[in-house]
């Protein structure tokens, strides 16, 4: 299976809970090591490669925020998804500042949690095979230079975006038909989540909508309290 031999380096101090979530993620075909806290999981982490870490927020002699942290700046790509209790917005939007890739409130759907592994797994491959440097999309019949921040519709003239409107439209590509959230936007293009960042944010989308309208089966959904996905309808399966 495509996960088989993925490393998932899995922080999480209830005993009980953490081993249950061990053996589901290896009947699932991941490997996975087990830390029951903040520092056995970066004296882990230290040791090993691993493509994934899920860390639990609120954990004796350091939280997940501060491991994190850590790992970041040991390894800046690495994906990390974190699990909490607690949902409150200056959470998640901590939690993506130290450099999350997605976040899950317990209790919650294990699908859901492989599902989201899986999707960032593969963005995180297709980041890495494009060395950090892709700069060219094809978003339905347009073509996206976010280096130029061109964004061409058929043979006609190019339309000139505003450095956010481009990086926004970047963002949407690389997470093409997949869940961009609103937080991880907001902390990489605005570098604040507040209500006039969110505002400005819709305000933002409104305009790439009115451009990406002259494509019938390109549009930008929004997905009610998470963010929005840009949807090709008749893209080519991946």
């Amino acid at each position: 299976m495509e996960t088989e031999n993925k490393k998932i380096l899995l922080v999480e101090d209830d005993p009980n809970f953490g081993s249950i979530l061990k053996d589901y993620l290896i009947l699932n075909d991941y490997e996975v090591t087990l830390a029951k806290n903040g520092m056995e999981g970066f004296e882990k982490f230290k040791k090993d490669i691993f493509d994934l870490c899920i860390l639990d927020v609120m954990m004796p002699y350091k939280d997940g925020y501060t491991l994190a942290k850590e790992i970041r700046e040991k390894n800046k790509e690495v994906p990390i998804v974190f699990l909490t209790a607690k949902s409150m917005k200056e959470d998640v939007l901590k939690g993506y500042k130290v450099g999350a890739d997605d976040y899950l409130n317990k209790p919650f759907d294990s699908e859901v949690l492989l599902m989201k592994i899986k999707a960032i797994m593969q963005r995180k491959a297709s980041e890495t095979k494009n060395d950090f440097t892709k700069f060219e999309f094809e978003i339905g019949q347009f073509h996206l230079n976010s280096k130029l921040r061109f964004l061409t519709f058929k043979n006609e003239e190019p339309i000139k975006l505003s450095p956010k409107e481009n990086e926004l439209l970047k963002m949407l590509a690389l997470h093409e038909n997949d869940l961009m959230p609103r937080e991880l936007a907001l902390t990489k293009i605005w570098r604040d989540d507040n209500y006039f960042t969110s505002r400005s944010m819709d305000v933002y989308i409104a305009k790439l909508r009115k451009y990406l309208k002259l494509d019938k089966d390109v549009e930008i959904l929004n997905i009610h309290g998470l963010g929005f996905r840009l949807v090709m309808k008749n893209a080519p399966a991946k």
